[in-house]
C-alpha cells in the first residue's frame, strides 16, 4: 500500500522521537487514526476521554520528561476542547505540538459543519507557528518547523491538516524554484553570559551579607549547583511552585514556596535580605521580593525577555542556569559570616513546627493539612507528584516535604483547574516503574478528573508498577474562590455559586475496578494512606476535610484582615467554623514562633 500523508505525518513524528500521541477521534482526522493503526509497532496512541485532557497529558509529559509532547484532535469542535490545555503549556514554556484536523480543502471558506477558521483560533496560543498543510509536499517541512520550533522555543506549535489531505498519496517535494526539502534534528545550545557580566554579577553576590535565592522551573538540570552556590554565599533558597519539587525541602536552608502559598521562612527571608538572586523563574508576585531599592538584584535566565522583569536587577545574565551558575561559582566567595545563614535554618525550623501544630488541629471533619502532613512523612522514594488549582495547593505548597528524587508539577501560569489527574496519567505513561500520586479538589474531579479515572482503568494494566493513588478533597465547596472572595472582596461566601454536590469518589473507582478509600476521621488518615501506598492498582481516597481550614498567607495584611472581618459580618453562613478553624491557626502559629 503506498506511504499516505497520515502514514508519512506519524513516521516523521517518530523519526523526531515521539513514540506516543495523546488525543481523541474524529472524521476530521480518519486519515490519521488509520495510520496510526498501521503504526501501532512505533507508536502509541493513548485514547483519553476529552481533548482538554489530551492536551493536558501532551503538557504534563513535556514537564516530567523533558520531551516534546503531542496532541491530536478532530477539526471544530475537537480543536477548540484543546485550547485550555495548551494555553496551560504556553504559560509553563512547555514543548508541545498540536496536530489538528480540518474539513476538506475544497470546502474551506464555505461555512461548512465543524469548518472552524483555526488558523485564527490557534494564533494566540501557538504564535511561534501554526500553519495549514495544503499539498503532500509541503507536510514534511510543517512538522519538521513545529517539532524544532517546540523544542528550540519550549513553546506550542500547531499544524492543521485538512482531512481529504491526509488520505493523498505523499510526494517529495519536487526539485523546483519554491520547493523546501527540510531535515529533523536540533541541538540546544550553549548559552552563559560573558566573563565580564559574570564578574559583575559576582561582585554583587559577593558584597551581599544576607542573600537571598529564588528559583523557579528554569532550574530543572541545575539543582546541585543552586545548592553549591547557595552554600558559598550562605543564603536561604526559596521556591516558586514549579521548583516545588526541583531543590529537597528537607535541606535547612530552603525556606520553601513563596507568594500566597508560600512560607513564612521566604516570607522573612524575603524582607530581610539585602541581595535578591533569581535563578530560573519569572515568579510574577512581585509585593513577595523585596521593595525596590532594598536589595540589590541578579537574575539568571534562559528567556531574555524574563530579564529585570521583575525586579530592578543590576546584573541580568541570559544564560542556561546550570551552565552559567558553573561559569560564576569560581568567582563566588565562600562567606565567612554564617549568621545569616544560621537565622534562616532557625526560621525554617520554626516554620516546620507552625506547619506539624497547623496540621494537628481539629476540624470538622478531617483537617486536609494533616491529610497532607501525614503524606509527607510516607512519601515514597522517587516518587511523581501532581497537584490541581484550588486551595489544596496550599497543602501541597506547604505541608510535604520533599525528599530528593521526588518530581512533580502543576499548572504554574495558567493556575488552571483539571490538570492534575491528566498530569499524573501522563507522568506514569512516561515513567511507568515509578509510584504516583496526584493531589486534587472536588470541583476539579467533578469538573474533569472523574473523567480521567476512566482512563486510568483502561490503561493501568500496562504499567510496569500500578502504584498511583488520586487523592480527593471532598469539602463540598469551591473553596480557594470561596476563600477569595472572603478575604479579598469582603463577601461572604456565595453558596449558589460555592456549594457543589457530594459524589462517591471512592464508590465511583470501584465500579471501575480501581480501589476506592474513604477518609471520614482523623483516625483513618493514616491507615487509609498505609492501605492506599501499599496497594497494587490505583486507588482513589475519598477525603472528607473541612471547607473552613484558612489557607492563611505567611503574612496577613491590614486590608486582607478588614476584608475578611467584613465578611464574616455580611451574612457568612459557615461565620462559626471559618472563626474557629481561623483562630486555631493563628494560635497554632504564635505559640510555635514563642
Amino acid at each position: 500500500m503506498a506511504e499516505t500523508v497520515g502514514d508519512f505525518i506519524i513516521q516523521r513524528l517518530h523519526d523526531w522521537g515521539v513514540r506516543r500521541i495523546y488525543g481523541y477521534p474524529g472524521d476530521g482526522i480518519n486519515g490519521l487514526m488509520g495510520a496510526l493503526n498501521r503504526a501501532s509497532d512505533k507508536m502509541h496512541y493513548v485514547q483519553v476521554r476529552h481533548e482538554e485532557d489530551a492536551a493536558f497529558m501532551a503538557c504534563g509529559h513535556a514537564k516530567y520528561s523533558g520531551e516534546v509532547g503531542v496532541c491530536l484532535a478532530t477539526s471544530g469542535p475537537g480543536a477548540i476542547h484543546l485550547l485550555n490545555g495548551l494555553y496551560d503549556a504556553y504559560k509553563d514554556n512547555q514543548p508541545v505540538v498540536a496536530i489538528v484536523g480540518q474539513q476538506a480543502l475544497m470546502s474551506i471558506g464555505s461555512g461548512y459543519q465543524q469548518e472552524v477558521d483555526l488558523g485564527a483560533l490557534f494564533k494566540d496560543v501557538a504564535h511561534e507557528y501554526v500553519q495549514m498543510a495544503s499539498t503532500p509536499g509541503q507536510v514534511r517541512h510543517l512538522i519538521d518547523e513545529a517539532m524544532r520550533i517546540a523544542k528550540a522555543k519550549r513553546c506550542v506549535t500547531c499544524v492543521i491538516v485538512p482531512n481529504n489531505l491526509q488520505e493523498l498519496p505523499m510526494e517529495t517535494p519536487p526539485r523546483k524554484h519554491g520547493s523546501n526539502f527540510s531535515g529533523i534534528g536540533y541541538s540546544h545550545p550553549r548559552v552563559v553570559p560573558t566573563p565580564e557580566e559574570l564578574l559583575r554579577a559576582a561582585d554583587v553576590l559577593n558584597d551581599g551579607k544576607r542573600v537571598a535565592i529564588l528559583v523557579g522551573a528554569g532550574i530543572r538540570d541545575a539543582a546541585e549547583e543552586v545548592i553549591e552556590a547557595a552554600n558559598l554565599l550562605g543564603a536561604g533558597v526559596a521556591k516558586a511552585i514549579l521548583a516545588k519539587t526541583m531543590i529537597p525541602d528537607d535541606l535547612p536552608f530552603v525556606t520553601g514556596s513563596i507568594g500566597l502559598l508560600g512560607t513564612k521562612a521566604s516570607a522573612d527571608m524575603m524582607e530581610s535580605c539585602d541581595t535578591l538572586f533569581m535563578i530560573g523563574t519569572s515568579f510574577p508576585y512581585t509585593e513577595f521580593l523585596p521593595e525596590e531599592g532594598s536589595a540589590r538584584g541578579v537574575q539568571i535566565d534562559i528567556e531574555p525577555a524574563h530579564l529585570g522583569l521583575r525586579y530592578p536587577n543590576e546584573v541580568n545574565l541570559h544564560g542556561d542556569a546550570k551552565l552559567t551558575l558553573k561559569a560564576l561559582m569560581p568567582m563566588l566567595k565562600k562567606k565567612k559570616d554564617r549568621s545569616w545563614r544560621n537565622r534562616i535554618e532557625a526560621s525554617v525550623a520554626d516554620w516546620w513546627k507552625v506547619v506539624e501544630s497547623r496540621a494537628m488541629n481539629e476540624a470538622n471533619p478531617i483537617n486536609p493539612q494533616r491529610v497532607f502532613w501525614e503524606l509527607s512523612k510516607r512519601l515514597p522514594e522517587n516518587v511523581m507528584l501532581s497537584a490541581d488549582s484550588g486551595s489544596g495547593t496550599n497543602w501541597y505548597a506547604r505541608d510535604l516535604m520533599i525528599r530528593d528524587g521526588a518530581i512533580g508539577s502543576l499548572s504554574g501560569g495558567l493556575a488552571t483547574m483539571c490538570s492534575g489527574v491528566p498530569y499524573i496519567i501522563a507522568a506514569k505513561f512516561c515513567y511507568p516503574d515509578r509510584p504516583a500520586i496526584a493531589m486534587v479538589g472536588d470541583g476539579a474531579m467533578q469538573m474533569l478528573g472523574i473523567n480521567g479515572l476512566i482512563t486510568i482503568s483502561k490503561y493501568w494494566r500496562e504499567w510496569e508498577n500500578p502504584k498511583l493513588v488520586v487523592l480527593v478533597l471532598n469539602n463540598h465547596d469551591l473553596n480557594q474562590v470561596t476563600w477569595e472572595q472572603r478575604v479579598m472582596e469582603g463577601d461572604p461566601k456565595f453558596e449558589a455559586s460555592q456549594n457543589i454536590p457530594d459524589f462517591d469518589y471512592d464508590k465511583y473507582a470501584q465500579s471501575l475496578g480501581l480501589i476506592g478509600l474513604s477518609m471520614n476521621t482523623p483516625e483513618d488518615i493514616v491507615p487509609v494512606w498505609e492501605e492506599a501506598l501499599m496497594a497494587e492498582r490505583p486507588v482513589v481516597i475519598n477525603a472528607h476535610t473541612d471547607p473552613d481550614v484558612p489557607p492563611l498567607p505567611p503574612h496577613i495584611s491590614l486590608e486582607q484582615a478588614r476584608k475578611y472581618t467584613a465578611s464574616l459580618f455580611k451574612g457568612e453562613p459557615n461565620a462559626a467554623g471559618v472563626i474557629r478553624q481561623s483562630m486555631k491557626d493563628v494560635a497554632a502559629s504564635y505559640i510555635r514562633r514563642r
